[in-house]
């Protein structure tokens, strides 16, 4: 029988495999699986912060300008990221639940045509060739009715991001045809990157990330139960602190070579490391949120907290901003103090040195 791991070993494991050696950025986001994007700049977007710790040299701004050139696609996953041109297009032909009418699957049609007439266009060109006019978002506000017609575009599979702007997202013809593996395959394979990404994961988190594909392939929804079914199959997996945890076949929780890096390193919000808010707390023993969006009289630990993980233990969060050519950073603690090891505070100073070169400040 196999060993089965301790809670320390499982949090080992899942931090050597997360924190690979820095690689080249095609390589480092095929081993992620998946890349979870979000548009704040706090002081980085989190798909930047979190291919600075995988990808050698890495600077701000880099998936971007690399983009065109890789064989990556923007689209929705368990959430809205970035995946392997080959993933993606597992999830299309892509059916989405809501159900245009005749009037908007004709716009849809003549913007189609647009785009393949141009190329690549900005949703303004969009704007300005067919005055759609303006619509209510999510939030409440006005959005033009081009952007949100370019949006489910995309999502249906129609259009795919060519590049960005300033932030914007560029829209071309889908480039690769859907595949043509059955449904069944394609939701183990799918499956089988939300493992990748998040491993090891405890069960409850297993069940609501393939609950997620919802969103990234609604067309199989009521596959799902089954692909889960499959997946604990499939796992290895062992009971661990009261909880069932899985993580692919194959590997072993319990090797000594998964060793946490020494540096001390300031993590994305969105980090595979501690994106799982359940394991966090297994692994630590303290609740992490992000609180962004969060009112600020209500806030504990920042506007955009990053986690601060050194010698296995994420004993802290920093607030970082970068203006006027200088990084500053305010930093909490569980403890509600900074480890007095001098060796922590010359950690702590080569990780903002590191932030300063990824950002391009002093």
């Amino acid at each position: 029988m196999p060993h089965v791991p301790t809670l320390t070993q499982l949090r080992d494991h899942a931090i050597a495999r997360s924190l690979f050696r820095p690689t080249t950025l095609p390589k480092a986001i095929e081993r992620l699986g998946f890349l979870q994007a979000d548009p704040l700049r706090a002081p980085a977007r989190a798909q930047d912060l979190t291919l600075r710790h995988r990808v050698a040299g890495y600077r701000a701004g880099d998936l971007d300008r690399r983009y065109p050139r890789l064989a990556v696609e923007e689209d929705f996953f368990v959430n809205y990221g970035y995946l392997p041109r080959a993933t993606q297009a597992l999830m299309h032909p892509r059916t989405a639940r809501l159900v245009w009418d005749a009037a908007r699957e004709a716009q849809a049609a003549a913007v189609l045509d647009f785009v393949r007439e141009r190329g690549t266009v900005h949703p303004r060109e969009v704007d300005a060739r067919f005055s759609h006019g303006q619509v209510t978002n999510w939030f409440g506000g006005r959005s033009r009715a081009s952007t949100e017609l370019l949006d489910g575009m995309h999502y249906r599979g129609l259009l795919r991001v060519a590049r960005r702007e300033g932030g914007v997202r560029l829209y071309a013809p889908r480039l690769a045809p859907p595949s043509d593996v059955d449904p069944d395959t394609a939701m183990d394979r799918l499956v089988d990157v939300i493992v990748q990404t998040y491993a090891p994961l405890p069960a409850r988190s297993l069940g609501e990330l393939v609950s997620h594909l919802r969103g990234g392939a609604p067309q199989w929804a009521g596959r799902r139960v089954a692909a889960l079914e499959r997946a604990r199959a499939r796992l290895a997996s062992a009971e661990v602190g009261g909880m069932r945890w899985f993580w692919p076949a194959g590997e072993n929780p319990a090797s000594r070579r998964h060793r946490p890096p020494e540096d001390l390193r300031l993590l994305a919000p969105f980090d595979p490391v501690v994106w799982d808010r359940r394991r966090f707390e297994c692994f630590w023993g303290w609740a992490y949120r992000f609180e962004a969006y969060v009112p600020a009289h209500r806030r504990e630990r920042g506007h955009y907290a990053l986690p601060m993980l050194w010698r296995g233990e994420v004993i802290g969060w920093g607030n970082l901003s970068a203006a006027g050519g200088r990084l500053d950073g305010q930093f909490g603690y569980v403890a509600g103090r900074p480890p007095g090891d001098p060796v922590f505070r010359r950690a702590l100073e080569e990780e903002m040195g590191r932030l300063a070169a990824f950002l391009g400040v002093a």
